[in-house]
């Protein structure tokens, strides 16, 4: 397996999509957001950084420009944080052009062991803390001709053993991103979703702990590899990007190809 470092995949510093543009990214202070805001930080953009862990955020603002990057710890899954975000961002910095639904938490389990505030905590944050943080940047975006970014999953595409809230969570998220990419009609809103694979975070440490597991996930991933963040951020960034003006209500695999396998097994 090849490893790909967040500051391997960082662009040119002269590359400049967002210099002007304000984005919000939520979960921002691990993982997929944090490579997601240091590389929309890279690209120009002014970047409210969100999370619960007021140290986790500012080691991961580390060396990004102080006066293009707000910090800020809330939990999305109450709806006068998720206001707080929005009148902050704009107050600090006049606008709100892009915003990143990245938060997310998992929890297995069958459904007749798994304790009902584990379901609740998941669909809590993945879904309806997406939900309210949408409804509370929805006026600024309309304003700015802007567009939104979730973080769903390819369990968001189809179902796994034992994850059945992850899966309804994300589930929610890949339609409701459709849904509200039609409810944009002539607001110049988009909408769109990335769907990433097995991903090096946070969230998935115990994962690579399990050696016998990471290589089944191999056998099925054409490009041999997990992801990395910066593999999603990019993707991402791109979505947000003028350069993907005319995609909406996507939800495009970032997945090494597992999806273009129709789930049966190697036969050579």
């Amino acid at each position: 397996m090849t490893d790909i470092s967040e500051t391997d995949r960082i662009p040119n510093p002269g590359l400049d999509r967002f210099t002007g543009k304000t984005v919000i990214v939520t979960g921002a202070s691990t993982g997929i957001g944090r490579a997601t805001a240091r590389r929309f930080a890279h690209e120009g953009a002014n970047v409210t950084m969100v999370a619960r862990s007021a140290d986790d955020l500012k080691e991961a603002a580390r060396d990004l420009p102080e006066d293009r990057v707000l910090l800020l710890c809330a939990d999305i899954g109450k709806e006068e944080d998720t206001t707080r975000v929005v009148r902050e961002t704009v107050e600090h910095f006049g606008a709100l052009d892009v915003l990143v639904n990245n938060a997310g938490i998992a929890a297995s389990g069958a459904i007749d062991e798994m304790p009902v505030k584990d379901w609740e905590r998941v669909i809590g944050t993945d879904l309806t803390g997406l939900y309210l943080m949408t409804r509370a940047a929805w006026g600024a975006l309309k304003t700015s001709g802007g567009n939104v970014v979730n973080t769903s999953s390819v369990s968001g595409t189809g179902g796994d053993w034992n994850m059945f809230a992850y899966n309804a969570a994300k589930g929610g998220v890949t339609n409701l991103t459709r849904s509200l990419a039609l409810d944009a009609r002539d607001s110049g809103v988009r909408v769109n979703a990335v769907n990433p694979s097995i991903t090096r975070t946070a969230l998935t440490d115990g994962m690579f702990d399990n050696t016998e597991l990471v290589d089944k996930f191999m056998e099925r991933l054409p490009l041999g590899r997990p992801g990395e963040p910066a593999d999603v951020a990019a993707a991402i960034c791109f979505l947000a990007s003028a350069d993907a003006g005319f995609i909406n209500g996507v939800n495009l695999p970032v997945d090494g190809g597992l999806s273009a396998s129709n789930g049966q097994p190697p036969q050579a």
